[in-house]
């Protein structure tokens, strides 16, 4: 099976972003073809969580897990330490007071 490439899906998300009238916007733009992605939901209210792929090793499947939440200064200091290790990663930023991410959506969430 062919693997999307980081760019089509990073475009993907944030098209169904916009559909739903949720404003994102990408901060680090990473390798098109196979850089890592790190969601950071911002609430405006201080607050924030930053999501990232994981893999299951028992079932093989890959599924987003948060990295961080709290206060936003405090994820930004995690996403800062991560882009340190990864400078091949892609991080969007997700504004929404409901804290809607879309993540757990089919296309999204596999």
């Amino acid at each position: 099976m062919a693997r999307l490439t980081t760019r089509f899906w990073v475009d993907a998300y944030l098209a169904r972003l916009s559909l739903a009238l949720i404003p994102a916007y990408v901060t680090a733009h990473g390798d098109d073809t196979a850089g890592a992605v790190l969601i950071k939901l911002a609430t405006l209210d201080g607050k924030a969580r930053a999501f990232t792929r994981g893999f299951d090793l028992m079932t093989g499947a890959r599924n987003w897990t948060e990295l961080a939440s709290g206060d936003e200064r405090e994820v930004d200091a995690a996403i800062a330490r991560q882009r340190g290790f990864d400078t091949d990663l892609w991080v969007i930023e997700v504004e929404d007071r409901q804290g809607r991410h879309l993540l757990n959506e089919d296309g999204l969430s596999e």
